[in-house]
């Protein structure tokens, strides 16, 4: 039980992890991983229903989405620009993950292995739009209140996205202000 609360205390920490991206944007003080994380997992379950994908399907995208970016907690947010300078980036991310579902029960582990590195195609097509669709709304909240350097991350995310649901959604949320 001492691992587990580990984990648990591990993940956190998310919400102390900032999303350094925005800093290219002049944001002092942006968005945790944690908060990104909680609403990658909305959209992710959103656009999986919108897509025509069972209950199944949409729970297991949202709870992907929650965990997602669980190696920050060791290795922070790295931005794309600092990706380029890591070599295997997403093989130190699956090592660390690997790490930390150690920290688990044997039933955790087996569910969690599964849930994050056994995805198909068309689960990680989803899971990655609602990734970026999270980024667009983010990046649409900024503008709003007046950073104006994050205007071309939207049409970045635009480009991207390769669900016909996501890309409906971003069109809507363009046109809207937040509440």
């Amino acid at each position: 039980m001492e691992n587990i609360a580990k984990y648990i205390f591990e993940a956190g920490m998310l919400k102390h992890v900032k999303r350094s991206g925005w800093w290219a944007c002049k944001i002092k003080d942006p968005e945790s991983v944690a908060e990104h994380s909680f609403r990658a997992a909305i959209v992710a379950f959103i656009i999986a229903k919108l897509e025509g994908e069972s209950d199944e399907f949409a729970n297991k995208l949202a709870a992907a989405a929650v965990f997602h970016d669980m190696h920050e907690t060791r290795i922070l947010d790295l931005n794309k620009v600092v990706v380029r300078y890591i070599d295997k980036q997403e093989a130190i991310s699956k090592k660390v993950e690997e790490e930390q579902i150690k920290l688990l029960s044997t039933d955790a582990q087996s569910a969690l292995k599964n849930l994050i590195f056994n995805l198909n195609e068309r689960e990680k097509t989803i899971l990655k739009d609602a990734d970026l669709l999270e980024v667009a709304i983010q990046a649409k909240e900024y503008l709003e209140i007046g950073y104006k350097d994050c205007e071309g991350w939207i049409s970045n995310v635009e480009k991207r996205l390769k669900t016909k649901s996501a890309k409906s959604l971003l069109q809507q949320i363009k046109k809207m202000q937040r509440l």
